[in-house]
């Protein structure tokens, strides 16, 4: 193994580095557009990740919002209506010889994180003592 490539760092989540660059890029890009669009639907959405795949054909935007599941369909059809708009400034901003084609999904990994830190918060709940003094398990 020569010196150079031992001293490079390993691409995160299995992409290379030139399609987590992207990514990353793709999601300031959004992000940003975003702020421009008047759209009530997408106020309280964030872009969290930007997945790029190896032929820079598609990239999966990752969004998470306050409204959570309950809001998805309403957020994912605000980002079909707006798609063009964004893919169009994606397209002047990245100066790259194709433009991936997005599409917009929630993002599970918060989600799921979201789900355990709620069960957690529960067992902690269910394990405290009463503040009586009485345990607070099951008789």
């Amino acid at each position: 193994m020569s010196k150079a490539n031992r001293s490079r760092p390993a691409p995160s989540r299995g992409k290379g580095p030139r399609t987590a660059r992207l990514g990353e890029l793709l999601r300031e890009v959004v992000a940003e557009e975003l702020k421009r669009i008047d759209d009530p639907r997408l106020e309280l959405v964030s872009i969290t990740s930007v997945d790029v795949d190896a032929d820079l054909n598609r990239a999966i935007v990752h969004y998470d919002s306050l409204a959570g599941e309950a809001g998805d369909a309403e957020i994912l059809e605000a980002f079909t209506a707006r798609r063009v708009r964004l893919q169009a400034a994606v397209g002047r901003q990245i100066h790259a010889r194709k433009t991936p084609i997005l599409q917009f999904r929630p993002d599970e990994v918060i989600r799921q994180a979201e789900r355990i830190e709620q069960i957690l918060r529960q067992e902690r709940r269910e394990a405290a003592p009463d503040p009586d003094g009485n345990d607070a398990g099951p008789a």
